[in-house]
């Protein structure tokens, strides 16, 4: 595969994923910080919006991955 190629279906695969992640974190947030205080809640959304990028890391590396 051309890497332009790559890279157009790696951008679609990133949209798709992050959309659904996004939709995950918004129905599970209620329910894990019943009662949580302020500070708990800024955390987990700050490590939920850092976390999204760890399970993207292999289709970026195949993305950026010189034909061979």
């Amino acid at each position: 595969m051309n890497p332009r190629m790559k890279k157009l279906v790696g951008a679609l695969l990133m949209v798709a994923f992050v959309a659904f992640y996004a939709l995950v974190i918004a129905a599970l947030a209620p329910r894990i910080l019943t009662g949580a205080s302020k500070a708990v809640e800024m955390a987990f959304y700050v490590i939920a919006g850092l976390a999204w990028t760890l399970p993207l890391l292999p289709l970026i590396r195949w993305m950026e991955r010189r034909p061979g």
